[in-house]
């Protein structure tokens, strides 16, 4: 899966790295990053790189974020190359307590999540008016930033969430999959669970063998705890001040993600 996926980065010409994001609370906190190798050179201080950083400097950045099952590269290894190929420089963060990105933060929230996205984005480089875009829980981090990083954010591309998750929202769905709380929907501890989870996710009904779902396990739902507390935090009151606002001008420039 590792060399697979990896592949698929680097023929977008895409390169790992990692960001340290710490503040002055001293959080110990690092993203992992999938991003264009030309970025990575540039910030070297190599003399070669700076003319082919002017010459991608209007590249437009697209950021894409990940869901619950699954890591950033795992979620978008198919779509990183055609997005490269269009001439955007694409973005693939690991959230934190995902993949390689880790914190000694008790924070939860989503909005610790898109903190920590903005501030490694900008150490990055990435200017005003990127398009992120947000697959479920990496959704709900999408909103946060286009809400509370305004100038960053130009635009946002959701698909499984909503601007927030209220109360009333998460006791229909728990009633609709008969699961009785959201980490128990969501983080499977059995591969009979994991399977049941793929088959209510997807629309079409595939067939996995039972050796892929038992290494998926181990490998995609590590830090549970950090994890189980995330969802928790999830969860808002139905409240309509709770949900994030939107100050991005109606009519911006289309980026033709469709």
């Amino acid at each position: 899966r590792e060399h697979f996926v990896a592949r698929l980065a680097t023929n977008a010409g895409l390169r790992q790295h990692v960001v340290a994001v710490d503040d002055e609370a001293g959080t110990g906190t690092v993203l992992s990053f999938w991003l264009p190798e030309h970025k990575i050179i540039a910030r070297s201080g190599a003399t070669a790189a700076d003319q082919r950083e002017k010459h991608t400097t209007s590249r437009h950045a697209v950021v894409l974020l990940h869901g619950f099952a699954g890591d950033g590269l795992m979620t978008w290894g198919f779509q990183v190359g055609a997005l490269a190929g269009c001439g955007y420089d694409v973005y693939v963060p690991d959230l934190v307590h995902f993949g390689g990105s880790t914190s000694q933060s008790p924070d939860r929230s989503v909005a610790f999540q898109a903190r920590c996205l903005a501030a490694a984005l900008r150490k990055l480089g990435v200017g005003e008016g990127c398009t992120v875009v947000g697959f479920s829980y990496g959704g709900f981090v999408a909103f946060e930033m286009a809400a509370a990083h305004q100038a960053l954010v130009g635009s946002v591309v959701v698909s499984g969430a909503d601007v927030a998750y209220t109360s009333a929202m998460n006791d229909a769905m728990l009633e609709r999959f008969g699961a009785g709380t959201l980490a128990e929907l969501l983080l499977p501890e059995s591969v009979a669970r994991l399977r049941s989870l793929f088959s209510d996710a997807m629309y079409k009904k595939l067939w996995f063998p039972e050796r892929l779902l038992s290494d998926f396990l181990k490998v995609m739902y590590a830090n549970r705890q950090e994890r189980k507390e995330m969802l928790e935090k999830l969860v808002m009151m139905d409240k309509q001040e709770s949900a994030p606002v939107f100050q991005q001008i109606r009519g911006a420039p289309a980026w033709g993600l469709n």
